[in-house]
C-alpha cells in the first residue's frame, strides 16, 4: 500500500474519538477529533470509505 493511502494509528484513534463524541452529543469534541487527524490519512480515510460506496457524513448517524 503506497504511504499516501495509509491511515495512522493516531488517525485512526482520532477518528473512532470522533464518532463516539458524535454519538455521545458533543459536537465540539467531534469536531475537535476530526480536525486532529493528519492530511494524508484524512485523505485515506476518504479514499477508503469512496471506494466502499460511503462518505464520513454516512457515518456520522443524524446527517444522512
Amino acid at each position: 500500500m503506497p504511504a499516501s493511502e495509509r491511515i495512522t494509528l493516531m488517525a485512526a484513534g482520532e477518528l473512532r474519538d470522533a464518532l463516539t463524541a458524535h454519538r455521545n452529543g458533543d459536537q465540539a469534541a467531534a469536531v475537535a477529533a476530526l480536525m486532529s487527524i493528519d492530511p494524508d490519512s484524512w485523505a485515506a480515510i476518504e479514499h477508503r470509505l469512496a471506494a466502499m460506496g460511503g462518505t464520513v457524513a454516512e457515518l456520522l448517524p443524524d446527517t444522512h
